[in-house]
């Protein structure tokens, strides 16, 4: 399997990226795709690094599921 990389934030010309072990990368923007965002997931590619929409999509879904649900547990709890 292919190492994903999840884009923590973007500062100073480099994306702070980290793998599924938590460690971090500090990337250049100009190696990476236009109109990279904070979350996204990144795959390498021949050609440097591609974004990988459906896997992006996919851990905000969950995020946001996640959020949803304890919210409702907090709520419930007042």
């Amino acid at each position: 399997m292919q190492n994903i990389l999840i884009v923590d934030r973007v500062e100073g010309g480099f994306a702070i990226c980290e793998d599924e072990r938590r460690k971090t990368h500090t990337i250049q923007l100009s190696g990476l795709p236009g109109g990279l965002r904070e979350g996204d997931c990144l795959r390498e590619s021949g050609s440097g690094y591609i974004i990988d929409r459906e896997e992006t999509q996919r851990r905000r879904e969950q995020n946001k599921a996640l959020f949803e649900k304890l919210l409702k547990k907090r709520m419930g709890d007042v």
